[in-house]
């Protein structure tokens, strides 16, 4: 997409369940970005050519998911400037997610690869956002503003929980 400041990348068409929960945050806050597949094992030479050439096309922030070996995320990070924010997946040739977890968690220094819990890709759109807001007073006061509508969402519930008469919930 012309114009994307955020790359979504996906291992397989099989994790676009999961990866879409964070185009979904990208959409709300505004932030244009694009999503395609780059799967690290079955097209190496396109992994090579996005993760080098991403920053020029004026990407900002890529988040990667993978599921299983989970290489993707690390090898994007390998050979490229940007930041990276992994997402594991709990895919069909996983251990409950913790081998994606750990493949991209467990980066060598020199290699950060920011990462998120387990299929919590709507983590990693608020962190993207995050990243570009630290720059950018618009998408800044966005965030300040979604901050604020999920404690007062918290409040709400809080509240009409004590007024209902459990206000010892606490003990």
């Amino acid at each position: 997409m012309k114009g994307a400041i955020v790359s979504i990348i996906m291992g397989s068409d099989s994790d676009l369940p999961v990866m879409r929960a964070a185009a979904d945050v990208l959409k709300e806050f505004d932030v244009p970005f694009e999503l395609t597949i780059v799967s690290a094992h079955r097209t190496p030479e396109r992994l090579f050519e996005f993760a080098k050439k991403a920053h020029e096309r004026g990407i900002q922030v890529v988040i990667a998911g993978a599921g299983g070996a989970a290489h993707l995320p690390g090898m994007v990070a390998s050979l490229s400037p940007l930041p990276v924010i992994g997402v594991p997946i709990k895919s069909s040739n996983s251990i409950d997610g913790w081998d994606s977890m750990l493949s991209i968690l467990q980066m060598p220094n020199g290699v950060p690869v920011a990462t998120v819990a387990v299929n919590a890709a709507k983590n990693a759109g608020i962190l993207a956002a995050q990243i570009l807001g630290s720059n950018n007073a618009d998408l800044m006061q966005k965030m300040l503003d979604y901050k604020k509508e999920m404690a007062e969402g918290v409040k709400e519930k809080y509240e009409k929980l004590e007024d209902e008469g459990y206000e010892d919930y606490r003990k």
